[in-house]
């Protein structure tokens, strides 16, 4: 599997919210995509300054966690939903980086779906 980029926008200060619906292309046709099956997956996130940043200056997983974290979302629905707080965000002083990983449980391989850069729009209110 090869990671999508996708780059965020994260407003300090603010609940940020993301619904990923994971597909694959179909054996059949590769032009056609369908769900691809979460079950017995987890999944981890870190947004970093640098890539070689010591320390995330978040990192989430699944399950979700004092309400920042990923639930990954199996059967009909095979989705993940990304949630971190207003009060996680409040303290991301700069912008950076970030990728987001499922993880087989069965045989710990490690999948990267998504990439890119995260933006921080930096809060005025608080």
């Amino acid at each position: 599997m090869i990671a999508g980029v996708y780059n965020i926008t994260l407003e300090q200060g603010t609940t940020f919210y993301r619904l990923i619906d994971v597909m694959e292309p179909t054996v059949l046709d590769p032009d056609v995509y369908e769900a691809f099956n979460l079950t017995g997956y987890t999944a981890r996130m870190q947004i970093r300054r640098t890539i070689d940043s010591d320390t995330p200056m978040v990192s989430l997983t699944s399950p979700t966690v004092s309400g920042n974290g990923i639930t990954v979302m199996d059967g009909a629905n095979n989705a993940i939903s990304i949630n971190i707080t207003d009060a996680t965000t409040s303290l991301v002083d700069s912008s950076g980086l970030y990728d987001l990983e499922i993880i087989k449980t069965s045989t710990g391989q490690v999948s990267r779906l998504l990439q890119g850069t995260v933006t921080l729009s930096r809060e005025v209110t608080k």
